[in-house]
């Protein structure tokens, strides 16, 4: 689209649409990095040690031998649980970091007329 475009002056279609298909593969390649990593989620000081990929699915869980009674498994599962999600957390963390720079390049998606007045570096779609 050219300057008679209804979106604004200066506005080119086929940029946005090359920069959308260069984020998106950007995107993809991020995810698959993060299905790579793992993290781990301890608690009481590592009785129960719980792995997640870069994605938050659950990869192992180990509980330290001898370190709870067989009879009482309802303070086990909670530990599991607990270090579940602390694992989860850092995955989180780790997604967000990975993530946070191409959400950054969404502010280039919206052209010169985009960037004008942009408030505190977010692009078009609040990121």
């Amino acid at each position: 689209m050219t300057e008679n475009s209804p979106l604004g002056g200066g506005f080119d279609m086929n940029a946005l649409l090359q920069q959308a298909q260069a984020m998106q593969e950007q995107m993809v390649a991020a995810q698959q990095q993060l299905a790579e990593k793992e993290v781990d989620g301890t608690v009481a000081d590592g009785l129960v040690t719980v792995t997640v990929n870069g994605t938050g699915e659950l990869v192992r869980v180990k509980i330290r031998a001898d370190s709870f009674d067989p009879s009482d498994t309802e303070d086990l599962e909670d530990l599991i649980v607990a270090a579940y999600r602390d694992a989860r957390a850092r995955a989180d963390a780790m997604a967000a970091d990975t993530f946070s720079p191409l959400a950054g390049g969404l502010g280039a998606l919206g052209g010169p007329a985009a960037a004008e007045g942009d408030e505190g570096g977010r692009g078009p779609l609040g990121f």
